[in-house]
């Protein structure tokens, strides 16, 4: 249905069928051809070496209404608009000034002033934390932390929820990401499916997000940051198994005692083991060295545990480093969250892979931080999230601590989240390591056609679907 110069990292998220004639070119344009219209996208290539810096920045902009961040092009060597061809979608800096535009030639050929996929990737791995002003905010608050770990141990557990709480009313909550809910990236897909619908004049096949015909994801997982809570897992397991829910559970390695009769409590019930970090401590990932000292012994509790899956401690996360811990997947990054102690996000309620490990972001907010550090008194927020989510197609992934299921706002909120969608017979309640596999087995699968349409090859092929993109203005 395509043909593309270089791989395309939009269509290979979402297993939109192409063809790939010419991946070894090191150009610095990539151009792809609809074959039922001959119509033709052409972008700049972050892989494709770098234009004149003045020509090349990296830079949060606005596109349609919605949020990128990227290098954009703002030359004319590269580009082949000319006389010809017609601006249809201006792209403005943030103080809303015009810096660039989407261009398209009266045969309805699209040129992009930007590298879709390095779109993509510097909101998954935080990168646009590091363009412009953003970046002096981020080291400020990087050394903050850094000083509030050392100190921590000695305060007193008030004084620390005291100072988070100060802090949160006095912190400014950013533009970008938005929180509670942040759509850009999610616009920016809509955005492009539209795009090369257009393109090709014809319906865009790709392959559904969930299996077996569910159209969103249900996730529950907790971390047990102390003995009290290990103690004190029925307190939120008891009202998920009695509404059929199953969950997972990251225990710390070397905080406290985990048995192996608790784990095989826990995998006996349905649910999964992960690991939360050695002690706990907020330095699991703090360098490349002190992973090194710590990742044998946090491997070595993994494999007695069975358990596949990792969450840092207080979500601290390294895009570089979390690759070579060797657990299937990830689920230390928050999609949007100010409040955490490393706060930003990667901006989606869909796993994305960071090279082959697979990354399950937490969607909703922390029950730490809705309850103890915002005060609020009830789950609506969550529900009121997990409705929008659901609506988006995306996943909903939520962490509640057992260490703190004692506050009742937490308990009738947790409650209140499982009540609202019991028995939805459209999500897919999974456990994390069910969700990594089955975006490896999406990932692995192809969309061929026959001449009954087209159908799926490859390891997801038994469970998955076809979808058709088709343009905004034309859905039901």
């Amino acid at each position: 249905m395509f043909e593309s110069t270089h791989a395309f990292a939009f269509f290979d998220y979402f297993r939109v069928p192409y063809d790939l004639s010419g991946d070894a070119l090191e150009t610095r344009l990539g151009t792809i051809t609809a074959g039922t219209s001959g119509r033709q996208l052409t972008w700049v290539r972050a892989a494709g070496g770098r234009p004149a810096r003045s020509d090349y920045r990296a830079g949060r902009y606005q596109l349609a209404g919605f949020s990128i961040v990227c290098h954009l092009y703002t030359g004319t060597a590269l580009s082949p608009v000319d006389d010809s061809w017609r601006k249809v979608e201006p792209i403005l800096d943030s103080h809303g000034t015009e810096v660039g535009a989407v261009w398209e030639d009266q045969q309805g050929n699209v040129f992009l002033p930007l590298d879709p996929g390095e779109a993509m990737t510097f909101l998954w791995s935080e990168r646009y934390k590091t363009v412009g002003s953003a970046n002096i905010k981020r080291l400020l608050r990087k050394g903050m932390v850094q000083g509030y770990y050392v100190v921590r141990p000695l305060l007193p557990r008030p004084l620390q929820l005291r100072m988070r709480r100060t802090l949160a009313r006095h912190q400014n909550t950013p533009s970008f990401p938005a929180w509670p809910i942040e759509h850009s990236l999610h616009t920016f897909y809509d955005w492009l499916f539209d795009l090369t619908t257009r393109l090709a004049g014809t319906p865009v096949p790709w392959i559904d997000l969930w299996p077996d015909g569910r159209s969103w994801a249900m996730v529950l997982t907790h971390d047990v940051e102390t003995a009290f809570g290990r103690d004190e897992m029925e307190l939120l397991r008891a009202p998920e198994r009695d509404r059929g829910y199953r969950s997972s559970w990251n225990f710390v390695a070397e905080r406290y005692e985990v048995s192996d009769e608790t784990v095989a409590k826990v995998t006996a019930d349905g649910c999964e083991v992960g690991v939360h970090g050695l002690r706990h401590d907020g330095r699991d990932v703090a360098s490349k060295r002190l992973l090194g000292q710590r990742l044998p012994a946090m491997r070595k509790h993994a494999d007695r545990w069975g358990a596949v899956g990792f969450r840092s401690p207080a979500t601290q996360r390294s895009w570089e480093l979390m690759p070579t811990m060797g657990f299937d997947y990830d689920s230390s990054y928050t999609d949007t969250d100010p409040y955490e102690p490393q706060p930003g996000g990667c901006c989606t309620y869909l796993p994305f892979f960071n090279e082959d490990l697979v990354e399950l972001p937490i969607t909703l907010p922390q029950d730490h931080t809705l309850f103890e550090i915002l005060q609020h008194e009830d789950g609506e927020l969550w529900v009121s999230k997990a409705r929008e989510i659901r609506d988006r197609r995306g996943m909903v992934l939520v962490l509640a601590h057992p260490d703190y299921a004692v506050d009742p706002r937490l308990a009738k909120g947790w409650q209140q989240l499982l009540d609202e969608f019991q028995g939805d017979e459209t999500a897919w309640q999974a456990l994390p390591r069910e969700v990594a596999s089955w975006w490896r087995d999406r990932a692995s699968t192809e969309l061929r056609q026959s001449p009954d349409g087209w159908t799926l090859t490859g390891p997801a092929a038994g469970r998955g679907q076809v979808k058709h993109a088709v343009l905004a203005d034309q859905e039901a």
